[in-house]
């Protein structure tokens, strides 16, 4: 795990970011649907799960900008940016109807990670601790998916005054829509480190990504 810090009076955002730590404290979401036809054709042809090439993507596009590795350390009061950002994920069971948390490391090459992610996966299957562990994982993210359900919105509520910066990601079930898969995805990020330009962001560079990863 390695960072470097960032003087918040040189950060680029340094105004957007005083008012947001200081005077009004708050987060922002944003729920949009996003085609993932080609991405389900893709796994089906390669035999591979859409879930974790999703995960893969979805952790890449995380990793491709700085504004999304930014995290607040509140025992030190640091403003920092981590090297990586990895995914924990969420293993549901249906017989106890409860989850467990998933520590996969991300890398961007696809085969280590999709080898890395589908034991991790195969793992958590054998336990039903909860086992969430923030103190030794400061730098992964949350990544949840919601199978059950095509939502059209979500929030994901923390504290008032809570600087929690990295991304917190959802989505959900998709559904055929005009002859296309759309998949609901939401994001999450604290205001002081990204607006609505940073986390449409998102969802353009997953569509920029799916469409590069499915030309393999």
């Amino acid at each position: 795990m390695d960072y470097e810090k960032i003087n918040p009076e040189k950060y680029y955002r340094q105004g957007v970011f005083r008012h947001f730590t200081e005077d009004c404290k708050c987060s922002v979401s944003m729920t949009a649907r996003i085609d993932v036809t080609e991405l389900k054709g893709f796994s089906k042809k390669t035999g591979s799960k859409f879930y974790i090439n999703f995960l893969y993507i979805l952790s890449k596009v995380l990793n491709s900008r700085d504004d999304y590795k930014t995290s607040y350390l509140y025992k030190t009061g640091e403003f920092i940016k981590y090297d990586k950002i990895n995914p924990t994920q969420y293993i549901f069971h249906d017989d106890t109807e409860t989850c467990t948390p998933v520590y996969t490391e991300y890398t961007e090459n696809y085969e280590t990670f999709y080898a890395g992610c589908a034991k991790d996966i195969e793992k958590a299957k054998t336990t039903r601790t909860y086992g969430l562990d923030m103190e030794s994982h400061p730098n992964w993210f949350d990544a949840s998916y919601i199978p059950w359900f095509s939502y059209d919105s979500l929030n994901v509520e923390l504290p008032d005054g809570y600087l929690y910066f990295i991304p917190i990601i959802n989505w959900g079930k998709y559904r055929e829509e005009n002859g296309r898969l759309m998949m609901p995805v939401s994001v999450r990020m604290n205001h002081a480190v990204a607006d609505g330009y940073l986390i449409a962001k998102v969802f353009n560079l997953l569509e920029q990504e799916m469409e590069e990863f499915c030309k393999k």
